[in-house]
């Protein structure tokens, strides 16, 4: 498991919900890039049982033990998109090293 989350991108979050954590998890929503029938949602609460953690400018990102599973052998990007001004999320798979 892999999170890439660019600068611009921790500073969308910071500006659009002012917030400094962020909690990434798998949302069924009937399509998804990554597994069918689930995206990628974020939200702004505390966690009670942390899975993956990763600070980026102040800005702490969370991915609960749960739902992990979503984000296993995959590389997870989030980048912001300046044509659009909003964030783009891009799955890429990983090999699994034994």
């Amino acid at each position: 498991m892999i999170i890439s989350i660019d600068e611009k991108a921790a500073k969308w979050f910071t500006n659009e919900f002012e917030i400094n954590t962020v909690r990434m998890f798998p949302q069924y929503d009937g399509f998804g890039e990554k597994h069918k029938g689930f995206s990628l949602a974020f939200s702004a609460e505390s966690p009670s049982n942390i899975g993956f953690t990763k600070e980026i400018n102040g800005i702490n990102f969370y991915i609960e033990g749960n739902d992990v599973w979503f984000f296993e052998d995959t590389e997870t990007c989030l980048s912001y998109n300046d044509e659009i001004k909003e964030i783009q999320i891009s799955f890429k798979e990983t090999l699994a090293i034994n």
